[in-house]
């Protein structure tokens, strides 16, 4: 058996804001707490703070990463050691024009530009940005 990844989890200071920019980014329709779910955990002893406590971006059809958010007290400080690759052609290797016109959309929904990189490596160009959420975490649009 091999395991399998159920999120990408993101230390935040403010889930629920975090987790509607992500599922703007990735295109999922985005919802509190589904009225089913938010029943269960409020019967179960949460309160409306508790459920604050935390947020998801999911795909409906389940086929797209599940993006979990999660309040902590502390600040982010340092550069993410992972970090979420943006391709906004289906198809497979986006254009500059592509990733320019994603940078754009995205930036619009709250994102920084920190800069772009548009160098060769070797026989390939490298152009794509390097971005934050509006929490700061770094992500690129390939």
């Amino acid at each position: 058996m091999t395991g399998k990844i159920g999120n990408i989890t993101f230390d935040c200071a403010n889930p629920r804001e975090l987790s509607q920019f992500w599922a703007a980014v990735l295109g999922y329709p985005w919802q509190d707490w589904p009225p089913e779910m938010k029943a269960q955990l409020l019967a179960g002893g949460l309160t409306e703070a508790d459920l604050e406590e935390k947020s998801v971006a999911m795909d409906p059809t389940g086929v797209g990463q599940r993006l979990y958010f999660q309040r902590v007290p502390e600040g982010k400080v340092v550069k993410n050691r992972v970090h979420l690759d943006i391709n906004p052609s289906p198809e497979g290797k986006a254009t500059s024009e592509q990733i320019d016109a994603e940078k754009d959309r995205i930036v619009a929904l709250g994102a920084t530009v920190h800069h772009l990189q548009d160098e060769q490596w070797g026989p390939l160009r490298e152009y794509h940005y390097v971005m934050q959420d509006p929490e700061g975490n770094e992500f690129c649009i390939h």
